[in-house]
Formats: structure tokens, sequence, C-alpha cells
């Protein structure tokens, strides 16, 4: 028995990049070095693809992931048979958001039953989503319905920078307002676990502050940093997290990317994502952690970039990079 986990890679909306970046960050033999990867999806989808991207690979069609093959060289191929065998690139379909959703939901049953070790997830595209009948913002909240999971967190990372948010997809205003001790707590606890449960030993946990300097002893703001922060990080310390904070966000980045830190904990969007973007937007993973059951699932950092699709113009090096964080962060 192989100890390399099995890696779902859902194949997200078909008429966007994602197939194709896919069979291109399967060319690469160090993956299979690494893990067993599986897509879900349609074959007929992988096998439309291989002569665009000029590929020599071949498929093994599979309905279970222990029918696998998981040699270099053969892509193995979880078929659905959703969709229809004439689908053009490059426009929003029902079909493809409703078959995006089902390859997800695939995904999480068989990461339920310990099947697949993680879940790494093509880019779907939320028109053709809505209008498959999935009224959903994105993979995110899927995840959390199908897994019944309400305390979760976006997680960033590049090659040398990792990043969790307290908050995410609100307003600046609104995301300072929501930040409470215990999110705060419940965040640093979920970047200590998943970091533990990848087999790393006493993660370095920072927390950013949110004021300029960290509020700097009060100068800058309102006392947010010791309303809002330092209560969460006191909790995690006395549970034994090696957390430190809150500090100046402006200079903990660059700590963190030279090797100080672990994870860093971002108060905000743009606070998280601006440093992850500059320091490595071609590399960057979308990451959720804390869902129910110990599922990971990573992500590429962008779209379906459906005005390039089909064309053979995508580059691979963000799926490779989430095919990587999927089997760094698999449990152990």
């Amino acid at each position: 028995m192989s100890n390399r986990p099995i890696i779902g890679i859902t194949m997200g909306d078909a008429c966007g990049i994602g197939p194709e970046i896919i069979v291109k960050a399967l060319a690469h033999k160090e993956i299979y070095d690494a893990c067993r990867p599986v897509i879900i999806g349609d074959a007929k989808i992988i096998k439309k693809v291989l002569p665009i991207v000029e590929s020599g690979l071949k498929i093994n069609q599979v309905n279970e992931p222990e029918e696998a093959t998981f040699k270099y060289g053969t892509i193995d191929v979880i078929d659905m048979n959703l969709l229809p065998d004439e689908l053009p690139f490059g426009q929003v379909s029902a079909e493809a958001g409703n078959a995006a959703y089902e390859y997800l939901a695939k995904s999480v049953e068989l990461a339920k039953e310990k099947r697949i070790h993680s879940i790494c997830t093509a880019p779907l595209n939320k028109e053709a989503l809505h209008k498959g009948g999935h009224l959903y913002p994105g993979h995110t909240e899927i995840l959390a319905k199908l897994t019944d999971t309400e305390d979760f967190s976006m997680m960033l990372t590049t090659p040398n920078l990792r990043v969790i948010h307290l908050t995410t997809h609100v307003g600046l205003i609104k995301a300072i307002e929501s930040i409470t001790p215990e999110r705060t707590y419940k965040v640093v606890k979920l970047a200590h676990e998943t970091l533990s449960n990848a087999g790393m030993d006493n993660p370095r946990i920072a927390v950013c502050g949110i004021n300029p300097h960290a509020g700097e002893n009060g100068l800058f703001g309102n006392g947010e940093e010791e309303e809002k922060l330092s209560p969460g990080i006191q909790q995690a310390k006395e549970e034994g997290i090696n957390v430190t904070g809150p500090l100046p966000a402006d200079t903990l980045f660059f700590r963190a990317g030279r090797g100080d830190f672990d994870m860093v904990v971002a108060c905000y969007h743009d606070q998280g994502h601006a440093p992850i973007k500059v320091m490595g937007i071609e590399e960057g993973v979308n990451i959720t952690v804390g869902l129910k059951g110990g599922i990971v699932r990573t992500s590429v950092d962008h779209g379906t970039a459906f005005d390039i699709a089909g064309k053979n113009i995508a580059e691979e090096k963000s799926m490779i990079a989430a095919i990587r964080s999927a089997y760094e962060l698999a449990p152990k």
C-alpha cells in the first residue's frame, strides 16, 4: 500500500480553463512521485482537451478511486458523465455549472469516507453555477454546507508565505466590527490544527494588528487590538499554541517570508491578500480550512478565464501549486 495521499481533483467548469490546466499539471512526474491524483469530472472533456494541449497522456476511465492506477503517463478519471458531447469553451452553461457542483459533491462524499485524502478544485463559474440551480457564492460556501461546517477560514499560500484570515469578503468597516476575541481564538486554533495535522511540530503563528503599528499602545485606533485580538491570542497561548501578536502588519509579512513564522493571521481581506499576490501570484493557492472531518480543500487562485479557454494558453503553475498544497496538508 502506497503512503502517498490520494488527491481528488475536481474538474470545475468544463467551459473554462480547468480541464486544460489539470491535464498540463498531470504531465509533471513530480506530482506522481508525491501523491496519487485522480480527476473527478467527465472523461469526454478530458479526452477533448488532450489534443488541444498537445498531450500524449492516456486516460483511464474509472467509477471509483480504488480502480485508479495512479501511474505517471495515465490520467485516472472518475467519470460522472454529466455533460453533452458538444460543449463549447468560453460560454456560460447551466449544464456545466450543475456538473461543477456535482463533481464537488462527489469529492466531499469520497473525502468523508476517507477514500481520498484531500480535495483540489479547478475553478467554477458563479454565473453558470447559479444557472445550474446552485445558489452559492462559490466553492467555500458549498463545502461548508456539504460538511455541515460553521467555523472555517480562508488560507492563502505561496512558496514562502501562509496567511489565514479572520474576515474576507466584507467591507473594511464591517470586517473590523465583526472581529471578536472568540473569532480570533478560533482562527488561531484552526491555523495550529491545520499545520499540526499536516505533520508540522509546534507551528509558529503570528497575528497582525488591525491598526497601523498594531495600535502602538493606543496611539492609533480605539483600542481594537486590546479589545478584539489580545484576549483570543491569550486564550490560545493558555492552550499551548505557539502564537505571537498583535504585531505590526507592515513588517510581519516580511518576517514571515524570511521564515520567522509558519502562518500569519490577517484581520481583513486586503491585509492578507496583497502580500500573497505580491510574493507569488502565479503560485498562489486558496485553501479552505476548518471543514468538519478534517477535510482539506485547496484551489487555484484564479478563475475560469473563459476568454482563453480551449486555446492552450492557460498556464498550470497555480494548479501544480494547489495539488502540492493538497498533499502537503493532507492529514498525516
